[in-house]
């Protein structure tokens, strides 16, 4: 039995929700599954604004054919072609070989390269601020290039003032029954996840997201559709445009602490313990503290996004650095975090190597400013170093409350 909503007279949500995915892009792990968005406007012509996963591609049939309500399809509107968008342009074709394919050039280059269906004489291709008229709906085309993917382009329409923006504005999670944000707590329920699936799907991309955003700045936004999440209206919407200014930007949300940290005998942990009870006696109110060999190295990327001081520690392992650690930092450095201030903590029994090691990691990105001497630990922090492990905690809690 189909599952559609209409989020405007016109307008139709045809997606689905994967509650049973456990690794997104088999990588990111899902608590909550996650939603795919795909919407039908029905006008003079009808057009569907991309597909979904394979995973709910039955459901998909069902809702679009409901929609249609025995209507043909005169258009599908390929705004983002990952994978997980567009597993259904084959079936589509099948079903309505009458059909549109409505995309750029660099759209019709990806359709050739994952499928091997037959695509000539049954495309349209558009130009960047280029329209396409369904009767009373126009659609403009907007080219968001390396947003995430070089082909991605926003869809808005002029009637309704809805902005379809392929991968950006989306979150992981799915449904709970509401489908707009404002009918439920979005901060609650998807905020977090909102954060982590910007800074490590769309996070490297922070020039092309101010690019895209300034686009579309002139626009009248009333509601944004992205491919995955809620529909975005009302104070929701705006709230998410701020972030979005400044996660593209690479300056922190808030003021805080997020200590990351490898541990093998659990001596380093200790360091970093004291760390935190240290900080919170100075003042310090938002602490995150994460193991980077029990915490998906996802959350600390999200974390990094937030929070405007970064604290590493880590031991020596084989005269180099914790492999953990080293992958968290490189892909920190990949994803362009920058602007933030950082402190290092450093272990070694015999030759320890670990501390300069990260603080030469971190000096390499952009606009990072260490705080504090970085303090070397020989096995275990003993009496004579806690001073030392003081004067770092007050030199970060400084900065934080006066940065």
């Amino acid at each position: 039995m189909e599952v559609i909503r209409n989020i405007t007279p016109d307008i139709v949500w045809v997606g689905g929700s994967d509650v049973r995915l456990a690794l997104f892009e088999n990588m990111f792990p899902l608590d909550n599954g996650v939603s795919y968005n795909s919407f039908l406007i029905s006008d003079e012509k009808t057009a569907v604004i991309d597909t979904v996963d394979e995973a709910v591609g039955r459901r998909f049939v069902e809702n679009i054919k409901a929609s249609l309500n025995g209507r043909s399809l005169d258009y599908l509107i390929i705004n983002h072609m990952e994978p997980d968008h567009c597993a259904n342009i084959d079936e589509i074709c099948r079903l309505f070989p009458e059909v549109k394919i409505v995309g750029n050039k660099k759209t019709f280059q990806m359709i050739e390269q994952f499928y091997d269906i037959d695509i000539s004489g049954r495309t349209l291709e558009v130009k960047d601020g280029g329209s396409l008229s369904l009767g009373k709906h126009e659609l403009r085309f907007v080219f968001t290039p390396m947003v995430h993917w070089p082909e991605v382009m926003f869809t808005y329409d002029v009637h309704d003032k809805v902005l379809f923006s392929a991968d950006a504005f989306g979150t992981f999670g799915t449904y709970k029954g509401n489908i707009f944000s404002d009918e439920a707590d979005y901060e609650e329920l998807y905020l977090k996840e909102t954060r982590r699936y910007y800074a490590n799907i769309v996070g490297k991309y922070g020039m092309q997201v101010q690019a895209a955003m300034k686009k579309v700045a002139d626009m009248d936004i009333q509601m944004i559709c992205p491919l995955h999440g809620p529909v975005l209206r009302g104070d929701d919407k705006d709230m998410l445009l701020d972030k979005y200014k400044l996660w593209s930007a690479y300056l922190p949300e808030e003021k805080g602490v997020m200590i990351a940290y490898a541990s093998m005998y659990g001596n380093t942990e200790n360091a970093v313990q004291l760390l935190s009870n240290l900080l919170a006696q100075s003042g310090v109110k938002n602490i995150r503290m994460y193991d980077v060999s029990k915490t998906h190295f996802s959350e600390i990327v999200a974390d990094s996004f937030r929070f405007s001081h970064l604290v590493f520690a880590s031991p020596t392992y084989n005269l180099k650095l914790y492999g953990g650690m080293e992958a968290v930092i490189r892909d920190l450095a990949a994803l362009n975090v920058q602007n933030r201030t950082f402190s290092v903590i450093g272990n070694g029994s015999w030759s320890p190597a670990a501390g300069k090691i990260m603080s030469g990691m971190l000096a390499e990105m952009k606009n990072m400013t260490p705080i504090g001497e970085t303090l070397e630990i020989k096995s275990a922090l003993k009496k004579e170093q806690y001073p030392e492990l003081e004067k770092l905690a007050l030199a970060i809690a400084d900065s934080v409350s006066n940065g």
